[in-house]
């Protein structure tokens, strides 16, 4: 796998403008002539998404291909884009795309590289952004006179440049792109709720599918149904806009130094993360390209890491595919759902407080192995607070969004033990849904008799159980930090009382 992004996009349905404005395309510097209008029809007739009753390499659970890439782990089309990245202007590099232990296929070092020394100077006119020229100007005109947002605009473009096929400036770069990238939007809801139903990750990927799903049938009602010669159905479809964003959720990246623009960078994306580096991408405004900067020294036939940025297993897996091994993640977090109790007599007071500050009656809160943040502890005081705590109701609740002015953890130690067990409570029952599914996994009937389907399945199920496994690791170290404390808290209070006891009977 090759992916490399530094962001993570939660929302992606906005408003376009119903009432387009005219819009000037800018220029750009390269002299690819596009195709015309009428060109792209007859092109795009010839191209359609076949279906199949088989789900292979490049076949999603739909059994829906995608015409146009490659095998994940192919190098068929290696040495093409890089030749054609050489003519662009990319200058000459000391990595090779290779296949590889870690991510089917990477880069790998060529020749030695020192610790600190400076990699690939991709030139800006190898980027794919927002700004880039369309194949067809007439698509591109339309949608930015729409106002379509970054996200969907670059999905389109993709979409609209890999349906050109040979005919797109992009060609080789496209044809180097996996056919079905790694990411939960090819999961099916089925697959989600099997294998990832103690985790919740699976929430997450929910409505990251629902996102995409939405911003597909928003851009066909408001748009593509209007010009369908630019947007022909047989091309752009639910499919190809899965294809297209999950292109974009694993290998577009933020360049800091560039305003914090997004970007496609080929070549870049052909690195893989390791959980041991720190070093990513950026723009070098020096060398005017983008590069990175080793943080340790790699031998020939070494692969060569990037960071892709402090994510926890459970976000790798859902942007990129991949769960690292158990405990090599120092970024590593499970997510713990706190709820208030509808039972409370505060309910509709607490409710309240929550809203104003931007939460509600469920929130989920990252635990680390290393502990859990103060807003998490914020949100448990005010679940166990009593009737007689009214008046700090809004301080708990803006504590737990880390909206207060100090972003000092606060402390009410006459329901500390209340709310550390409150904790607990979630922790176990947390604990005891992993424990479920880790415990049938090993007898889990996947009821499959296609060969390669069932390969798919052992994969998801495989990447369930590494997934489960890291965050239980995690859960039961929170669960051991949270006993000791209820410990340490009650032995203390019994301290107090067997000495409050003695001076009693000494003085009667």
């Amino acid at each position: 796998m090759a992916e490399a992004s530094r962001i993570l996009q939660t929302t992606l349905i906005s408003t376009f403008s119903q009432n387009p404005s005219q819009y000037t395309l800018k220029a750009h510097s390269h002299h690819y002539i596009p195709p015309s209008t009428s060109k792209r029809s007859n092109l795009f007739h010839r191209i359609r998404c076949s279906v199949s009753t088989a789900s292979t390499g490049g076949e999603s659970a739909t059994g829906t291909t995608i015409p146009w890439g490659c095998d994940v782990e192919s190098l068929e089309n290696a040495s093409a884009l890089q030749e054609w990245l050489s003519k662009c202007g990319l200058p000459p590099q000391k990595m090779a795309i290779q296949r590889v232990d870690v991510g089917e296929r990477g880069l790998v070092a060529l020749k030695n590289i020192r610790k600190g020394e400076k990699l690939l100077f991709v030139p800006p006119s190898l980027f794919i952004t927002a700004d880039s020229e369309w194949s067809c100007r007439e698509a591109g005109e339309v949608l930015k006179q729409y106002n379509v947002p970054d996200w969907p605009l670059l999905a389109t473009y993709l979409i609209s440049e890999a349906g050109l096929m040979n005919s797109s400036r992009w060609s080789n770069y496209i044809s180097a792109l996996p056919r079905q990238p790694y990411s939960l939007l090819y999961w099916t809801r089925a697959e989600l709720d099997r294998y990832l139903e103690a985790s919740e990750i699976r929430q997450r990927a929910i409505e990251r599918i629902n996102d995409v799903i939405g911003t597909y049938n928003d851009l066909r009602d408001r748009i593509f149904s209007k010009y369908p010669d630019l947007f022909p159905d047989e091309v752009f479809n639910m499919e190809s806009f899965k294809w297209s964003f999950g292109i974009l959720f694993s290998r577009l990246v933020r360049l800091p130094s560039m305003d914090g623009r997004v970007a496609l960078v080929p070549w870049a994306d052909m690195l893989n993360h390791s959980c041991e580096v720190e070093t990513f991408l950026d723009y070098d405004k020096s060398s005017q390209g983008v590069v990175f900067t080793t943080d340790r020294a790699y031998q020939p036939g070494e692969q060569v890491f990037i960071s892709y940025g402090k994510k926890s297993n459970g976000e790798l897996l859902l942007s990129y595919g991949f769960v690292p091994r158990e405990g090599t993640n120092p970024r590593d977090s499970v997510e713990l759902s706190l709820s208030l109790k509808k039972s409370d007599k505060c309910y509709k007071e607490k409710l309240e407080a929550l809203k104003k500050h931007g939460l509600s009656a469920s929130q989920c809160f990252p635990i680390q192995i290393t502990g859990w943040p103060v807003e998490l502890m914020a949100y448990a005081y005010l679940t166990v607070s009593p009737p007689s705590m009214k008046n700090r109701f809004d301080e708990m609740a803006a504590a737990a969004s880390n909206k207060t002015a100090s972003k000092k953890a606060i402390v009410y130690p006459e329901i500390e033990e209340e709310a550390l067990q409150f904790i607990l409570d979630m922790c176990e029952a947390s604990i005891s849904k992993y424990s479920k599914f880790l415990q049938a996994s090993g007898s889990m009937d996947l009821d499959v008799t296609n060969p390669k389907l069932l390969n798919r399945k052992l994969f998801l199920k495989q990447l369930a159980v590494d997934l489960c496994t890291s965050e239980q690791r995690i859960l039961f170290r929170a669960q051991y930090i949270l006993r000791r404390r209820l410990r340490d808290i009650r032995s203390g209070e019994l301290r107090a009382l067997r000495i409050f006891d003695g001076f009693r009977k000494l003085f009667n």
